[in-house]
């Protein structure tokens, strides 16, 4: 069990360092644009860190207001939903050789379950607040989540056609020859841009335009509340990170080293951390280098060029798969 968690150690600390508890204005500034480019925003170092805390002191302390003729059970229980369902994703994920809390056989399904269920806690705080600009960020949340859904499921497909398995533990050992990412480039990148979308990140926030709807469906949280949102946030963020790695970059196994004694549970542990700080890196990079898209092109992308793309390098896979006898 001790060695369960010293190799959990490594992405245990992406969590902390990238996924702030509770998330507030200061720890997205360290952690997205100070990031990037600390001459350019004159972060202040250590006394940042200690704006965060105090940030994160002041959430908890400050009085939750709920609008009036608003429904109160919805309004304080779609925050809670929302992080629970991203939390619950993390019991398929492999962080090593047996080290998952739960190895289903259909590993997949139960995550792309939990993504379809992450639709109706936005569409419920939005609704639950009556307030226009909520109710209309939650309706292009939930549009924007169940298009980019499809292109997701897809993409995930043809990884599982590959491996032969719903299972992730059975896609991870299937790249021990060669990691997904470098025979499906085109559809790694296209998982990449996907998963930016259904994470609601810039440049495709269009959930929380803030010169168009104040700050999305959860204008009117505050308090706890508003942490849970951000939380689930980041959560799903980071769940999306480890997922890539997981399905094209070969999870916690480690390039042109084999190990086979216990060294093995930490190394393949520290191997998914670095991997999956790498992407988070790449949504930090994407929020800071593009802007916001407009809400129709981030849906004519989706439905016009994403969605038929995905589904033709599906077909050429299976085709290839098929044509070579390669099931």
């Amino acid at each position: 069990m001790s060695m369960c968690w010293t190799s959990m150690l490594p992405l245990a600390l992406a969590f902390i360092v990238l996924v702030p508890t509770p998330p507030s204005r200061s720890n997205r500034l360290w952690g997205d644009e100070a990031l990037l480019a600390p001459p350019l925003q004159h972060a202040p170092g250590p006394l940042l860190l200690r704006l965060g805390v105090s940030d994160a002191l002041k959430l908890f302390v400050k009085e939750s207001i709920i609008p009036s003729h608003a429904n109160a059970f919805l309004f304080y229980g779609a925050p809670s939903v929302a992080l629970f369902l991203s939390l619950v994703s993390w019991a398929v994920i492999s962080f090593g050789p047996g080290l998952h809390l739960a190895d289903l056989s259909l590993g997949v399904l139960y995550l792309l379950a939990l993504s379809s269920f992450g639709i109706y806690p936005v569409l419920i705080a939005g609704w639950s607040a009556n307030n226009k600009y909520t109710f209309l960020g939650s309706i292009r949340s939930a549009a924007q989540m169940v298009s980019y859904e499809v292109v997701i499921g897809l993409i995930m497909l043809t990884a599982i056609l590959l491996a032969g398995s719903f299972n992730l533990t059975t896609i991870i050992q299937a790249q021990q020859s060669i990691w997904y990412f470098i025979p499906l480039l085109p559809i790694s990148l296209m998982f990449l841009i996907s998963i930016i979308a259904e994470t609601n990140r810039a440049p495709f926030d269009l959930v929380e335009a803030e010169s168009e709807l104040v700050s999305g469906f959860f204008t009117e949280h505050s308090s706890v509340p508003f942490v849970f949102f951000f939380l689930a946030e980041y959560a799903s963020i980071l769940m999306m990170s480890t997922l890539t790695a997981t399905l094209f970059l070969g999870g916690y196994l480690t390039p042109f080293i084999e190990f086979h004694d216990a060294t093995y549970f930490f190394f393949g542990s520290l191997m998914l951390g670095i991997k999956v700080c790498f992407i988070l890196y790449v949504f930090i990079l994407v929020r800071a280098s593009f802007p916001r898209l407009r809400w129709d092109s981030l849906m004519h992308f989706c439905w016009a060029y994403s969605l038929p793309l995905a589904l033709s390098l599906f077909t050429l896979t299976a085709s290839i798969l098929v044509a070579f006898e390669i099931f």
